[in-house]
């Protein structure tokens, strides 16, 4: 379940095929899920045509 989660399967569908409720996968899962905020992030701001983070950091001339 873990791989599924973070390959990106979303936690409903993984809770449903695991026969737990999504409150129940969280709890357990929660290592796997904290790990994917920053990625989850990452693809809102591609699909928003924002910069990426790294293009944010400052360069030292401000």
């Amino acid at each position: 379940m873990s791989t599924w989660l973070a390959r990106g399967v979303i936690s409903a569908q993984v809770a449903l095929w695991a026969g737990h409720s999504v409150a129940v996968l969280h709890e357990v899962y929660a290592k796997v899920l904290a790990g994917l905020e920053e990625e989850s992030l990452g693809k809102i701001a591609r699909i928003l045509g924002l910069p990426a983070d790294d293009e944010n950091e400052s360069d030292g001339n401000n």
